[in-house]
Parts: C-alpha cells; structure tokens; sequence
C-alpha cells in the first residue's frame, strides 16, 4: 500500500516539475524574442525619423543649389552690366574723338560768300574752317578774322604768321606758301578775290 502511494506522489511532482520546466521554456524562448525585437511603435517612430532626416538633407541641398544658382545668376548679371559700362565707355571714346575731329573744322565770320581755307604746319598738321564773309578779296577776309598777320612789301602782303604759327625765312628757313585749289597761287592773298567753292591753303615750307 504504502509502495503505491509513494508512485502516486512521486508520479505527481514529476508531472509538476515537467509543467514548471515547460513554462519555463516557454517564457525564456519568449523573452529572447521580444528582447531582439523593438515594439512596433518605436519602429514606426524610428521609420519617421529617417524620413525626416531625408528630408532636411533634400532641403538642404535644394538651398544649397538654390543658393549657387542665384549667386551665379548675379555673377553673371555683374559680368554682363560690367561688359555693358566698357562698352559704354568705349563709345564715349570713341564719340569724344569724334567730337575733336569735328572740331578742325570750324566755321568763321558771317557773310553771304563762303569758302574753304586750310592751314598746314610744318609737322603736316592741319586744320581747316569753313569762312563766311561779304569782302571781296582773300586777304581782307582772312585779316578781319585774325587769322593771317603779315607786313606789307613790294608785292603786297607778306603773311608771317597763319593761325597763330610763324614761319620766318630770316629767322628759322621757313615761309608760308599761298595755294589756290591746291595749285600754288600766281596772286597775293590780299589780291586774290574771293571765288565761291573754292579752297584756300596756308602750308608752311622751306625757302
């Protein structure tokens, strides 16, 4: 009797402690689980924060190439605005000069006769005017404007100083030819009539 009760009670704490190492088990294999594994809403909170991660470097490359863009586009604007200024210094040059050229060509006296007198130095430079007068000789037209200083002689007036520059045969070689339509003149000026159209020159030369 007594043997039978011992199986009995032996049977049943084998039965516990199968039940207790089972539960065991269970628990451990579990607890492994979760412990390798994040809950779900740290996952998805894990998951958005990647996303806005992305997303401020996307921004931040968008300003940085918004940034670069505009700062070439001002490049360029200043590049072009600076080209544009030389430009419009090179005109001004180039209208200044004009201007200076513009300006050899004077326009003297008043008068209903006009003519085209030329003054040539002995560098070849010259410089012309355009004279308007009511006298009837070259000479006279010329000393009213000051533009002729001479002595009179023999032959009439012998010119000095033309337009301010002297030439002197006595002094420095030099003497002041009197041309007609670019023919040398057979007249003194003071005895050259003044003929509509045509052209005069002073033109300093060697004796």
């Amino acid at each position: 009797m007594k043997t039978c009760v011992q199986k009995k009670i032996s049977s049943f704490i084998l039965c516990i402690a199968l039940i207790v190492a089972i539960a065991l088990l269970t628990t451990g294999c579990n607890g492994s689980s979760n412990e390798g594994r994040a809950p779900a809403s740290e996952q998805v909170a894990d998951t958005q924060a990647d996303h806005a991660d992305k997303a401020q470097t996307s921004g931040t490359d968008s300003d940085t190439q918004s940034d670069n863009s505009i700062s070439d586009d001002s490049q360029t604007s200043g590049n072009d605005s600076d080209t544009q200024s030389e430009n419009s210094t090179d005109d001004s040059q180039t209208s200044g000069t004009d201007s200076d050229t513009q300006a050899d060509s004077r326009v003297l006296g008043e008068g209903s006769t006009q003519f085209t007198f030329t003054v040539a130095d002995s560098d070849g430079n010259e410089t012309s005017f355009e004279i308007h007068t009511d006298k009837e000789t070259v000479g006279e037209a010329l000393l009213e404007l000051e533009l002729i200083e001479g002595e009179d002689g023999e032959y009439g007036l012998y010119v000095k100083t033309v337009n301010g520059i002297t030439a002197d045969a006595d002094k420095n070689g030099t003497y002041w030819a009197f041309y007609i339509n670019d023919e040398y003149a057979q007249t003194g000026v003071d005895s050259t009539p003044i003929t509509e159209g045509d052209s005069y020159l002073f033109k300093v030369e060697k004796a």
